[in-house]
């Protein structure tokens, strides 16, 4: 590979290290969760985040929107909400004795669907179709949504009450399944120094972070990464990664193709993460949990037992034998 053809390469790397700098200035903390999301956004997917109230799910959003220059929208989901609310309905004008149609919150470039798995099926499933189709369709007129368009949605722990698991075929639809957390104690303090600073009230302050890139130059950065060349040997390793699943002990549903396809998308995100101009086993390896935990089932036994997903991926990961670099 000549430095000609390198130069694109070193440039959307440098500008996915940009933005994630950038966000990492409002939300302290959290790295892995950030670089999971710019990941989703650069290999054009969506992410479903796993994790308790308060720890700033929506400040990532609004930040990695802010430093995009994109437009950001906010769903609450809950159990009375329609499809209509989300993409938008028709409505009659007195006036011009018409119809207008009023589009709905998922007209922007970063939804956060929060508390996904409150809403009925009906509803979760209209989020859904527009995430795989790019479009939505109201009273029979079809609608392109902007670019670059990325759904976060949040999802309650399924012990709660007053949740609607999602199905199997439509967690598939979900690039990465995002696990956040607590912060640490020193990371917990330097959160809540920087939000109570010279502020009144409980407003999300997203003033640290300026504007990195354009949307036009995310969609340049997705095609960078589209058209990053892949080893042979890599291609296999995902291949292997991801046959795996299905017949490995403890897990009684393996993960489908769509696995494989999606952890390729991500390790050429990631490996623009990591400033690498090829694809690595260790990049496929780093972001595959958040790839797979999502589209494997469990054993009963295992559950049981208090087993995740992640200690079983963990033992497989180890023993799918990696190219040597």
């Amino acid at each position: 590979m000549n430095d000609m053809s390198n130069a694109p390469l070193e440039l959307a790397s440098a500008r996915i290290r940009q933005l994630e700098a950038m966000v990492g200035r409002a939300v302290i903390g959290q790295r892995q969760v950030i670089r999971e999301v710019i990941v989703a956004l650069v290999a054009g997917g969506h992410v479903l985040v796993e994790g308790l109230p308060g720890l700033g799910k929506t400040l990532l959003v609004r930040s990695l929107s802010k430093a995009v220059g994109g437009n950001f929208a906010r769903v609450q989901f809950t159990p009375d909400l329609m499809p209509g609310d989300i993409t938008g309905h028709a409505m009659f004008d007195m006036k011009s004795e018409t119809f207008h149609i009023r589009r709905g919150p998922i007209f922007c470039n970063f939804l956060l669907g929060d508390e996904i798995n409150r809403a009925p099926a009906k509803t979760q499933s209209s989020l859904l179709e527009a995430m795989q189709e790019e479009q939505v369709t109201i009273e029979g007129k079809t609608f392109a949504l902007e670019q670059p368009f990325l759904v976060m949605a949040t999802q309650n722990p399924i012990e709660q009450e007053g949740t609607y698991p999602l199905p199997q075929a439509q967690l598939d639809r979900f690039l990465l399944n995002v696990f956040i957390d607590y912060p640490s104690e020193t990371e917990e303090s330097a959160m809540i120094r920087q939000v109570t600073t010279n502020a009144v009230g409980n407003q999300l302050d997203v003033s640290a972070v300026d504007a990195v890139l354009t949307p036009a130059q995310v969609i340049e950065v997705q095609s960078t990464a589209a058209q990053m060349a892949v080893d042979d040997s890599i291609l296999d390793y995902i291949v292997r990664i991801v046959r795996t699943t299905r017949d490995w002990q403890g897990i009684e549903n393996g993960a489908g193709p769509r696995a494989g396809i999606a952890l390729l998308r991500c390790a050429r995100a990631q490996a623009l993460a990591n400033g690498n101009l090829f694809v690595t086993p260790d990049d496929v390896k780093s972001i595959a949990p958040a790839v797979l935990r999502h589209r494997i089932k469990l054993t009963a036994d295992l559950e049981i037992e208090g087993y995740r997903a992640d200690d079983v991926l963990r033992d497989l990961l180890a023993n799918v034998e990696a190219p040597r670099q």
